[in-house]
């Protein structure tokens, strides 16, 4: 079978995922996601949850790149390339996934700053006296 290519988004992070039959080895940025990640164990549980809910976790391979935001978001995209490139691989895993979320782009971006504010909501310190 040929390579199955999906991409993810969350945040500022785009994941560009390319899914393979094979023995569940896992590249991302061309590191293994042990190096790629470190220690964020429970980042790399995110990245990984797609398999382990369709237990495909040893039977395909996974390389991916991913750009913009930081490792939360770019784990987060990741997890949902994965799961599209899951559905796109096997049509029938779409009936786990999408009850779990993980078909649907989290579209909670950052909010813009407003003129007279110091953040988007975050307003200067007011002294009464």
């Amino acid at each position: 079978m040929a390579k199955i290519y999906a991409t993810g988004r969350r945040k500022a992070s785009i994941a560009k995922v390319w899914l393979t039959p094979g023995t569940g080895n896992m590249t991302i940025n061309g590191l293994s996601l042990d190096a790629w990640l470190g220690g964020l164990e429970a980042k790399k549980l995110r990245v990984k949850q797609p398999l382990a809910l369709t237990k495909q976790d040893t039977s395909v391979d996974i390389v991916a790149t991913t750009l913009g935001g930081g490792f939360g978001g770019q784990a987060d995209a990741l997890r949902h390339g994965i799961s599209r490139a899951l559905v796109a691989f096997n049509p029938a895993l779409k009936a786990i996934l999408k009850p779990e979320g993980m078909m649907t782009r989290d579209s909670r971006i950052v909010e813009r700053k407003k003129p007279g504010k110091r953040k988007a909501r975050r307003s200067r310190q007011f002294s009464k006296r």
